[in-house]
């Protein structure tokens, strides 16, 4: 499917810098899945089975000398309609600025423009309140992925 990128600025960066939203290569998603999420585990381990069958989006800064991959997400939909993000991770310097509301927001689009009919992800624990924000509730108990907490987020897609 493609998609028009999606442009935007970050509500609270101090100078105006455009970011810019669009469909990605899953091997675009590693080297900062890695960083972020992962940095202590071999690169492997944030390679996922099914990636070939994902869709993944990334954001760019439109800065200088050249853009800059600052946010990846990678959106997964079952045959029932299920969508399913994984592996949402946004460079340290580019958290809090509105980066990944802005990738968010346009996987959440894209999953809808598919036919999905909810969204689900693995949040890690210190992100609930980012995902309450999309309209996200959480499902079951607590668990651990290693020694981080996670809670299961979902919601109902119009």
């Amino acid at each position: 499917m493609e998609q028009e990128p999606h442009h935007t600025t970050p509500a609270f960066a101090r100078q105006p810098v455009t970011v810019t939203v669009r469909p990605i290569s899953a091997a675009e998603t590693y080297a900062l899945r890695h960083a972020v999420l992962w940095p202590d585990k071999p690169m492997a381990y944030v390679q996922l089975p099914d990636d070939l069958d994902g869709q993944h989006f990334g954001a760019f800064t439109n800065g200088s000398p050249a853009e800059e991959l600052v946010s990846i997400i990678s959106l997964f939909i079952d045959d029932s309609g299920e969508a399913r993000f994984r592996k949402f991770a946004t460079a340290p310097d580019w958290q809090g600025k509105g980066t990944g509301t802005a990738l968010l927001k346009y996987t959440i689009e894209a999953a809808v423009k598919l036919g999905a009919t909810s969204i689900w992800c693995d949040a890690r624990q210190s992100a609930l309140g980012f995902y309450r924000r999309f309209g996200m509730s959480g499902e079951g108990a607590v668990f651990f992925k290693g020694e981080v907490p996670y809670l299961r987020m979902s919601r109902p897609l119009p």
